[in-house]
């Protein structure tokens, strides 16, 4: 596991890109634009936390000052595997 952190001043933008290994991306400050191609652009706020899958186009961008870290799951000469979000049980 590896964790950058990231800070956008406003107006800044990360160009699309990809990753090879699942990357978790947790705001800190401000709030994170994001997209992962045409017309599925969002916005996570600060204690919001964004999931990419290895292999998916995405970018950031800002328009407040925005911090957050990125924290990479795996090697990239392991094979990647999908995110995947259990749901905890009822009662447990």
């Amino acid at each position: 596991m590896r964790v950058v952190g990231l800070r956008l001043a406003p107006g800044q933008k990360v160009p699309e890109h990809r990753n090879a290994i699942p990357v978790a991306v947790i705001v800190t400050r401000g709030t994170l634009l994001y997209s992962e191609g045409p017309g599925t652009e969002g916005r996570a706020a600060e204690g919001e936390m964004i999931l990419v899958n290895p292999g998916v186009r995405h970018s950031y961008w800002a328009d407040t000052e925005t911090a957050a870290y990125l924290v990479y799951a795996g090697l990239p000469q392991s094979r990647p595997r999908q995110w995947s979000l259990k749901q905890r049980e009822p009662g447990l």
